[in-house]
């Protein structure tokens, strides 16, 4: 079953993201992964809200669009857990070291 695509639900920085192609590959990853990733590897069930790449696609147009980097996440998951671990990687890059 394809799941139906939706209209916009607000703004967002980058505009791939309000494009119906967008809407279908999210609507389609929620449908076929519908619980939060981060909470079903730690015991929990909660009901996944955001397609989110596991992978920041930082304008790559290849990563943006690349299904096979998706998960599926909750939005609480989403807004801190991952956004945590994006801050770090930033701040040390993704060696894990101290960027100067």
């Amino acid at each position: 079953m394809v799941p139906a695509c939706g209209r916009p639900s607000g703004v967002v920085s980058d505009p791939r993201y309000n494009t119906a192609r967008w809407r279908c590959i999210r609507a389609r990853q929620l449908t076929e992964h519908p619980y939060c990733r981060y909470c079903q590897d730690a015991g929990r069930v909660s009901i996944a809200t955001v397609a989110d790449h596991i992978v920041p696609h930082r304008g790559d147009a290849q990563l943006f669009w690349d299904t096979s980097n998706l998960q599926s996440l909750c939005a609480p998951c989403h807004s801190a857990t991952k956004q945590a671990q994006e801050n770090v990687q930033e701040a040390t890059g993704l060696d894990g070291w101290p960027e100067e």
